[in-house]
């Protein structure tokens, strides 16, 4: 009896999760004018003509994201692997106030960063571009170090004293030994900041050069009227799941580590 609530209580979460994409998936399939009639009802004619509209005016912008998301997530997945190797493992002087620093930068909400970054791109006589989004979003993900701090407490310190008395180096103690074994908290910090950079409205927005926004500013930038007036919600439907088709992908293909990853990182410290 106790296994069937819990299944039930499983199925009522997945209708609850999947019926806004089900949804948004049928009437992404209609014409303007029979999506105007409800949304509930199936499509009497389902069709693709708003996806390829969706599709045109998002693919220049799809891969702009690609572009900006890629570099930056290698990048600030590394720094923070870099970082909380550093944190864990090395003591020097004020790291209990660098480690309350990034714990405080984690819960800042982004928009405390804009205006600051805004002040100090100006007087750095920095353009937006692409370059520089990406750096943004490497800096802006420095608190990551605290994943990566909570994984490597699990490391025994007699097995990097004997790597290093074999001769190795920070550098190749991180590469060889330290990283090879910190693929689970690898694979969580990946998954959460390509999800974070991809979806990432107001970074793009500010920072991002005009004639080459991320995928999100360019969606809600997005003009879905007809000639009529009406709004094309077959369009936005379209394009809404266009834009959020990496982020499902990812977790469909990546979800099980993703689990993983975070249990083996639980642990206290």
């Amino acid at each position: 009896m106790k296994r069937t609530s819990l299944y039930l209580l499983a199925a009522l979460a997945v209708v609850v999760i999947a019926l806004p994409l089900l949804l948004m998936l049928m009437n992404s399939l209609k014409g303007t004018a029979e999506a105007q009639l409800g949304f509930l009802a199936l499509p009497r004619e389902p069709g693709f003509a708003a996806w390829r509209e969706a599709w045109a005016r998002l693919s220049g912008s799809f891969g702009i994201s690609l572009m900006l998301a890629l570099p930056a997530v290698l990048l600030s997945a590394l720094l923070a692997a870099v970082n909380g190797f550093v944190l864990c493992k090395y003591r020097f002087r004020g790291e209990r106030w660098v480690g309350l620093l990034l714990v405080l930068a984690f819960f800042l909400p982004i928009k405390v960063y804009l205006l600051p970054l805004a002040i100090t791109m100006a007087r750095l006589g920095l353009d937006r571009s692409l370059g520089l989004l990406i750096a943004i979003h490497v800096i802006y993900s420095l608190p990551l170090a605290l994943f990566f701090r909570n994984h490597f407490l699990s490391f025994p310190d007699e097995l990097l004293q004997a790597a290093r008395l074999d001769g190795a180096g920070f550098w190749r103690l991180l590469w060889r030994v330290v990283l090879p074994l910190s693929r689970p908290i690898f694979v969580v910090v990946l998954i959460l900041q390509f999800t974070t950079i991809w979806n990432e409205y107001l970074f793009g927005l500010v920072f991002g050069p005009e004639d080459a926004r991320p995928i999100t500013a360019a969606l809600a930038q997005l003009s879905a009227q007809t000639e009529t007036g009406a709004r094309a919600y077959p369009l936005e439907m379209a394009a809404a799941l266009l834009a959020a088709a990496p982020t499902l992908l990812v977790y469909l293909l990546a979800g099980r580590h993703f689990t993983r990853g975070l249990v083996a990182g639980a642990v206290k410290g």
